[in-house]
Formats: structure tokens, C-alpha cells, sequence
């Protein structure tokens, strides 16, 4: 407990999964908002209007608490990480920079325009502003995982005489493969949790008889936006995602899989306990050689175990990450399950009635935001003991000179300050909520032109 360097890991993963938990609904919020003014244009229909007003209003309270989050988690660069930000401040600075000046005030102005500027300009424009934010949210997306994909598979960066890494391919960094693939997966993934959110609460509505027309339009779309996202989620990207892992970081294959020994024909473990006493996994129930095909397209094509690899650098807790993926893989497949059990009844249009589905599907809000932390621990977990793969080890990059009771203090602070802040959230979304969607027409004299 008194180690610098386990508290400031600690301290950075308490801030960053409390941090995401908000810019995946905004993220997936965002295309769907611009999906709900894109049809009021085309239908002429006020309902849809009304609804893309309403869900703007739960993306600009996840967007503020997003912003507010996601501060400090920058600032701990330069406080608890000072070794890595001058080993790696070259390349990552890009990066970040670019996500604040361009996606940000990008995605920022125009949510304002959409939310503000409604009644004072057309309704062309205001869906055109729907698109900005679409577009800028998207992209603050991207820029983060560029910067992430360079710490999963580095590349675009020279080795400086003292050590430390330049940017020498300004394209190379933001047109990274690795970039592609992740952020397909990450965006799909966010797009899962925006519909279970908007099918939910559209559940909610119609299980309590509220705003029912209203409720009627957030589970169709929620559903369908939610089975066409979670299908994304097994394929392609879950497929790219799990082939680029296997040829690029085998040893968190490995850990992922808790495949000890090497094996030919290897099987996908469906359940099982790590053993890191004996090296093994503990009561597995094993789809035989599953893995192998999946990973190579052979049903006996050779999987490296952990044997095959120092074990300096495997990664730091591999029970920890062994159950992270098979959480992140067991719901991903409840979703699509839960998803695809509604889709039949919405088209025989008996799911507005299906009182056991609704419920299903209102239940099933928190379940995507597990998922995602799942997954997102799955990332980060499989990359140690480096912050930078095969070039910079974690260990290596906490600040000399910050003490365990320095950590303490702010973390401690940041727990506090962040209990406030998510109860703030709950207390404004719960308002919209219990305020629901309300139509409103437009007083003579202000913007209604559809050209």
C-alpha cells in the first residue's frame, strides 16, 4: 500500500473507467440523435424532432460530466507519470492536442447550436449542427484511440539519443492499423450502449403508460440500432480485433484465453478458473479447437501459451484479465440474443405489448457499461508490464518524485469529488427522464423552413 507505483495505476484506472463510463453513451447517443433529425426531415414528423430534443438533452449532461472527468485524467501525465510523459510526450501530445483543438470545439460548438439555436435558424441547419456532433464526437473518438493503438502496436516514431521517442511519420501515428480495427470496435461498442439506453427508458415509458408514442419510437430504434451495433460487436470488428491481437500481442492472447501450454488445436474455454500456482486452468468446459480456427482458419494450427514466453513479460494479472474477456464475450452474446428475441416481435409489432421483453429490456440498461469496462480493461491489462509495447515497461514511467501519501491524497480526492459529480448526473438525467419528451410548436416568427 505504500508503493507509488501500484497507487498511481490504481489512481488512473479509478479515473479513467469512471471517465468512460459517460463518453460511451455520448459517442453512441450521437449517431442515433442524428438518425432521430434525420427522420424528422425526411418524415415531415414533429415526434421525431421532439425526441432528438429530448436525447440532446441526456448527451449535453453526459457531455459535461465527460469533460469535467476527463481533465484530470490528462493532468496525471505530467503528476504521477512524469517519466513517461518525457519518454513519450512527443507522440502522445499530438495526439491529445489534436483531440481537444479540433474534435472538441468542434463537437462543443455545434451541440450548442443544436440545443440553443433551434428556433433562430433553419431546420436544414439544425440537422446539418445534428451531423457536427455526430462528426466530432467521432472523431474525439478516434484521436483517442490513435493515441492508445500507439501505446498497443507503436509505430511512426524515431528512438531519440536519450532514450525517449519522437513523432518521425506524422500519418504513420494517425492512420495506425491497429487505430482502424480499435475504434471500429470501440465506436460499434458505444452504439450498443446508446440503444440499450434509449430501448430501456423506451420500456420504462411504455411499462408505466408515459409519453407512449414517444417510447414506441426509442425501442424501435434502440433495437434496431442495437442488434445491427451488438452483431458489429462479434463481427467484423470483434473478428479483426481478436486476428490483429493474435498476430501482434500473442502473450495477451494467451492471458485471455488462460491458455498455460502451448497447444495445436487449440479450444476456446468457455469456463474455467486460472490456477497461477500450477499453471493451469482449473474446471474448463472447452469448445475443442475453436481457437485455433477462429485465430487462423485451421482447426489445427499451433497457439503459443504462456510457456512460449518470458515470464517478465507476461502481463501483470492474468486472472484479472482472463475474466475481464470472458465477461466482455459473455455479454456481448447476451446482447445480441436480447436484441435479435425483440427484433422479431417489433416486427410482428407486438413488442409495445410484450411485457416480459420490456422488462428485459429495461433491465438490461446497466449491462453495456460493464461490458465496455470489460473490454476496455481487456486492452489496457493485456498491454503490461508496458505502457508503450516491447518499448516502454510500465515500471519505468511513475514520477521519482511523488510520494505513496501524495497519490493517496488526490486519489482520495478524486473518489470524493467524483461521488459528487455522479450523483449530480443521476439527479439531471433522472429529471429529464421524469420530465420526459414534450412537443412544443414553434411561435409565429421563429425558423420552421424545412429548405
Amino acid at each position: 500500500m505504500d508503493d507509488p507505483l501500484l497507487i498511481a495505476r490504481w489512481q488512473f484506472a479509478f479515473t479513467v473507467t469512471y471517465h468512460y463510463l459517460f463518453p460511451q453513451l455520448t459517442m453512441g447517443l450521437s449517431l442515433l440523435i442524428f438518425v432521430l433529425k434525420t427522420m424528422s426531415m425526411r418524415t415531415q414528423n414533429e415526434l421525431y424532432n421532439t425526441a432528438a430534443r429530448f436525447w440532446a438533452k441526456i448527451f449535453a449532461v453526459n457531455f459535461v460530466i465527460g469533460v469535467v472527468t476527463g481533465i484530470p485524467m490528462e493532468f496525471q501525465f505530467g503528476t504521477n507519470w512524469a517519466k513517461f510523459s518525457a519518454f513519450a510526450g512527443g507522440i502522445i501530445a499530438q495526439t491529445l492536442a489534436m483531440e481537444g483543438a479540433f474534435a472538441f470545439f468542434l463537437e462543443s460548438a455545434f451541440l450548442g447550436l443544436f440545443l440553443y439555436g433551434e428556433r433562430r435558424i433553419s431546420q436544414r441547419m439544425h440537422w446539418f449542427s445534428s451531423l457536427m456532433v455526430f462528426l466530432g464526437t467521432w472523431a474525439s473518438g478516434w484521436f483517442i484511440i490513435v493515441t492508445n493503438a500507439w501505446m498497443q502496436a507503436p509505430t511512426g516514431h524515431k528512438v531519440l539519443p536519450n532514450g525517449g521517442v519522437d513523432l518521425a511519420n506524422y500519418w504513420a501515428l494517425l492512420l495506425n492499423p491497429w487505430a482502424f480495427i480499435q475504434f471500429l470496435h470501440n465506436e460499434s461498442a458505444a452504439v450498443v450502449t446508446a440503444s440499450f439506453v434509449m430501448a430501456g427508458l423506451g420500456a420504462f415509458y411504455l411499462l408505466s403508460k408515459q409519453h407512449v408514442a414517444y417510447a414506441r419510437v426509442f425501442v424501435r430504434i434502440g433495437v434496431i440500432a442495437g442488434l445491427i451495433s451488438s452483431l458489429c460487436q462479434l463481427w467484423p470488428s470483434g473478428d479483426w480485433e481478436g486476428r490483429q491481437v493474435t498476430h501482434k500481442q500473442p502473450i495477451k492472447l494467451a492471458a485471455m484465453e488462460g491458455l498455460f501450454q502451448t497447444e495445436r488445436g487449440a479450444g476456446i474455454v468457455i469456463l474455467g478458473q486460472p490456477d497461477m500456482t500450477n499453471k493451469r486452468l482449473d474446471n474448463p468446459l472447452v469448445v475443442p479447437r475453436a481457437l485455433s480456427f477462429l485465430t487462423y482458419q485451421s482447426w489445427g494450427a499451433e497457439i503459443k501459451g504462456l510457456d512460449a514466453f518470458p515470464q517478465t513479460s507476461w502481463p501483470d494479472n492474468i486472472p484479472l484479465l482472463y475474466y475481464s474477456y470472458h465477461i466482455m464475450v459473455g455479454l456481448g452474446t447476451i446482447f445480441i440474443a436480447v436484441m435479435a428475441v425483440s427484433a422479431l416481435p417489433l416486427w410482428r409489432r407486438k413488442l409495445y405489448d410484450t411485457g416480459w421483453m420490456l422488462w428485459i429490456l429495461m433491465l438490461s440498461i446497466p449491462f453495456p457499461y460493464i461490458a465496455n469496462t470489460a473490454g476496455w480493461m481487456v486492452t489496457e491489462l493485456g498491454r503490461q508490464p508496458y505502457l508503450v509495447t516491447n518499448l516502454f515497461r510500465t515500471a519505468a514511467g511513475v514520477s521519482p518524485n511523488v510520494s505513496s501519501g501524495n497519490i493517496w491524497f488526490t486519489f482520495l480526492g478524486f473518489m470524493g469529488m467524483y461521488a459528487l459529480l455522479g450523483l449530480l448526473f443521476l439527479a439531471l438525467v433522472l429529471r429529464e427522464i421524469a420530465h420526459g419528451p414534450e412537443y412544443r410548436p414553434m411561435a409565429p416568427g421563429e425558423a420552421q423552413s424545412i429548405s
